[in-house]
């Protein structure tokens, strides 16, 4: 037990804590708020990254779909042209792809 000045016990302090124990508790709180903080961001990230991924397989299932068989009339082939280059205009096709499309179809 602690001895005061006059050698009487003195009282155990009850109450706030001192300023150490404030600086403790602080320290304890702030380091808390950054470790959630911190995961927080991460789960944040990790969403956005599978996001990218899930939405590059998807545009690049898109680009792979084999287009679809044309009739044998004229109208029809027309159509199609105009569709393969709209797809071509949006990136779903390339150059080379669009013109080997296009000549198939002026063949058939």
């Amino acid at each position: 037990m602690r001895r005061g000045m006059r050698g009487r016990p003195m009282p155990r302090r009850m109450g706030r804590p001192g300023l150490m124990g404030t600086v403790a508790r602080t320290a304890v709180v702030a380091g808390t708020a950054t470790a959630v903080v911190g995961g927080v961001h991460r789960h944040q990230d990790q969403k956005a990254a599978d996001q990218q991924a899930a939405d590059a397989q998807q545009q690049a299932a898109a680009q792979q779909a084999p287009p679809q068989q044309a009739a044998p009339g004229g109208e029809d082939r027309l159509a199609k042209i105009k569709e393969l280059g709209q797809m071509r205009d949006q990136g779903l096709l390339t150059d080379e792809e669009f013109a080997s499309e296009k000549a198939r179809l002026l063949a058939s």
